[in-house]
């Protein structure tokens, strides 16, 4: 995991604390507001004098802990802007003024037609301390929730030592007396405290596996808008039309397993007329080998100048290639030049085989293989001269890449060559794109479903 990546979770986990402490302070707010509307109408309904003497005590109290927690909810805004902390110091003196408010409470609005022993005992103010300490969790940290529980005991048991309550020191008190029923109390908000940290760190993990799975869900959306930039560049790469030559119909086809693929084809022109027709394998599939496919077809653009002999230029781009491709990958490439107007065409492979030469008259399919090594393999192309071919009218050269014959159906068996080869013969009246959409279309139908695993590229020059 970088740095990076954990400072992008530190901070979000920081946001959503800062927002759980906003919606516990909101809570804290509307609860007082509600508090003080119960006080009030209990007030006018009831009346006299000692009920106006602990409503006006309560108000007091309530108001300033409101200003208190207003000023607090305003200081988590600002850190929420600024992406800041609020810090440890704040935190614990936040825990200590919210446990002094039903503390407070005990002291000033115990009613005193209750007994002095049990005033700790019988105010319901002793509520509000398991308020706070169940609001706690949502500062989604086991130890402020402990902190809480343990205040709260704290500022309970000076509340009651101010009221007159003195700890049952070696005194044989009954388990149910005032004395000993103090203790238990403060006790319990201790546990409840302890029990709050466990939630709140069940609470935690939640969180943090939910911003854990919000960042990873960005980083795939990311990396799926890079992927399909990185498409749509390929695709920008291959042709987007066909080649007017005369005597020749040409078309190609490329179809990724993934967003990018290593597979391409192209064709150009050159300065005497000639036209270059290319496909090109890189090995694997992803992002990596459609970088190499575009560099080896920068290179074999660059190459082709109209000028040399075919075999020197392959030679020439195996070098370029040979120098900025990886200990482990290589490239099929198989270029076949065109001469307008003529029945002959040159064709040379380098590494990519099998090529399907069908010719029409005959009925015939033949299978070429590769002259060369594959690009990529030596700094010095090892390859035998180009194939000079004659077509005859109605023949077909297929360039396709081992994406077609290696796809296999559910039983695990191979699309292979021979079907391959009976789609085309179907299909061998038709213009090449037709014929490779034929293809496809048969592919598809023998795979009966079974997901694409290499890219799919095929190139067919068809004699008039």
């Amino acid at each position: 995991m970088t740095l990076d990546h954990l400072r992008t979770e530190f901070s979000a986990f920081q946001q959503a604390l800062l927002r759980s402490e906003r919606l516990r302070i909101l809570i804290v707010l509307g609860t007082i507001a509600v508090a003080l509307l119960l006080r009030t109408l209990r007030t006018v309904v009831v009346g006299g004098s000692e009920n106006v003497s602990s409503w006006l005590i309560t108000f007091g109290l309530l108001a300033l802990f409101a200003i208190y927690e207003s000023a607090m909810l305003i200081a988590v805004n600002r850190s929420i802007r600024k992406g800041q902390d609020l810090g440890n110091a704040v935190w614990v003196s936040n825990i200590v003024v919210e446990t002094c408010l039903p503390a407070l409470g005990l002291v000033l609005i115990s009613s005193p037609s209750i007994d002095l022993a049990y005033r700790p005992l019988a105010n319901p103010a002793i509520l509000f301390f398991f308020f706070f300490i169940i609001l706690s969790v949502l500062r989604l940290n086991p130890t402020l929730c402990r902190l809480s529980g343990l205040a709260a005991a704290s500022s309970y048991l000076v509340a009651a030592g101010y009221l007159g309550w003195r700890p049952p020191l070696g005194e044989a008190t009954s388990l149910l007396s005032p004395q000993k029923a103090v203790v238990g109390y403060a006790l319990t908000l201790i546990v409840a405290g302890f029990v709050a940290g466990v939630v709140a760190k069940e609470v935690k993990k939640q969180v943090d596996a939910a911003l854990r799975e919000a960042e990873t869900r960005r980083q795939v959306e990311r990396l799926e808008h890079d992927l399909e930039i990185a498409r749509s560049i390929q695709q920008s790469l291959l042709p987007s039309g066909v080649p007017l030559i005369e005597g020749f119909e040409i078309a190609g086809w490329n179809q990724p397993a993934d967003q990018t693929g290593g597979d391409y084809y192209d064709w150009h022109c050159l300065p005497d007329g000639k036209l270059v027709v290319a496909l090109a394998d890189v090995t694997g599939h992803g992002i990596g080998p459609a970088l190499l496919a575009a560099v080896c077809r920068a290179y074999a653009r660059a190459s082709f100048c109209g000028r040399g002999e075919l075999l020197a230029t392959m030679e020439q781009i195996n070098s370029l290639v040979a120098g900025d491709i990886g200990e482990g990958r290589f490239v099929t490439l198989v270029t076949v030049v065109c001469v307008s107007g003529s029945s002959r065409v040159e064709l040379l492979s380098a590494g990519h085989g099998p090529l399907f030469l069908y010719a029409l008259k005959e009925d015939r399919f033949d299978e070429m293989g590769a002259q060369g090594l594959p690009l990529g393999i030596l700094a010095d192309l090892v390859s035998e001269p180009p194939h000079s071919l004659d077509l005859g009218p109605g023949d077909l050269l297929v360039l396709a890449t081992d994406g077609f014959f290696e796809w296999a159906n559910p039983q695990n068996e191979l699309f292979g060559t021979k079907r391959l080869e009976q789609a085309i013969r179907t299909s061998r009246e038709k213009h090449p794109s037709e014929i490779i959409s034929d293809l496809y279309q048969a592919v598809i139908k023998f795979s009966a479903g079974t997901k694409q695993q290499d890219d799919l590229t095929a190139v067919i020059i068809k004699r008039k």
